[in-house]
């Protein structure tokens, strides 16, 4: 029987943090090999098991990530992008898988997870959910197929998320463009206010809503003459990220260096 996966957490005492350790513990072959948090942070020198409600694991949250990736097989990392930047250099230096599930990049920062992807097997993602990665591919099917119907994108969160559009609108909006064949930079339409006279044909529009505990909802929204096809998806428990995430830090083991998405885990790249 082989040695079970080490997986460090980052951001260990955060919503997400702390659902990572309980699915993380719960998945055969894994295990919780360290934890942390930024600087200061009130939960330092806590047990990630105890923070997580799931009993004592005996690893503490510290705040050196050197320390415990070192020691690690993957690390899963749902901050934001400025750590995860820092932090994929450290994998890089490791050698280790790097499961990436922050969001609201900068091209700067996407271009510095790609150079360190030369380097470590990189697996990231706006969204980890399985059924939302189906979601992008039948997206990028359906605007190929149907290159006259215009494409929305309407996301609906929590009223604390801090990014808009999501890391999940962006992901389907990409795959729409690539059904498309066109870039999405170039073509997006992030709001809309006051008098913005007609549509521009072929662009592709975001409209972000934020409220309440809402966990994730996403409509893909392709509208033609005289009918409408609406795909979508909805995030009823934060653990299918977590889920997509350890699949994913599994799934790097032994593969080569480069930067990887959740469409590649699943092979509907």
């Amino acid at each position: 029987m082989s040695d079970p996966i080490r997986i460090v957490v980052a951001g260990a005492s955060g919503r997400m943090g702390r659902t990572l350790v309980r699915i993380i513990s719960e998945t055969e072959g894994c295990v919780v090999s360290g934890a942390f948090e930024a600087k200061g942070h009130g939960d330092l020198g806590k047990d990630a098991g105890e923070l997580a409600g799931i009993g004592k694991i005996n690893v503490p949250v510290t705040d050196d990530p050197l320390e415990v990736i070192a020691k690690a097989q993957a690390l899963v990392d749902f901050t934001v992008p400025k750590v995860s930047v820092e932090l994929a250099g450290l994998c890089a230096q490791a050698r280790i898988t790097d499961v990436i599930g922050s969001t609201g990049f900068s091209e700067e920062e996407n271009a510095k997870i790609a150079a360190a992807a030369r380097h470590a097997v990189i697996v990231k993602s706006g969204n980890f959910s399985r059924g939302v990665t189906m979601l992008a591919a039948l997206v990028k099917q359906a605007a190929k197929a149907l290159p006259g119907f215009d494409v929305e994108i309407v996301e609906m969160h929590h009223n604390k998320k801090v990014d808009a559009p999501s890391g999940t609108a962006l992901l389907l909006g990409e795959a729409a463009a690539k059904g498309r064949e066109i870039s999405l930079s170039e073509n997006a339409v992030r709001s809309r206010d006051g008098h913005t006279g007609a549509r521009v044909p072929g662009t592709i529009g975001f409209a972000a809503l934020r409220g309440g505990t809402v966990v994730g909802d996403h409509q893909v929204i392709l509208a033609g003459s005289g009918e409408r096809l609406v795909l979508g998806h909805i995030a009823e428990d934060r653990s299918i990220f977590a889920h997509g995430a350890v699949t994913a830090a599994q799934w790097g083991q032994g593969k080569k260096p480069g930067l990887y998405s959740m469409a590649d885990v699943l092979g509907v790249s």
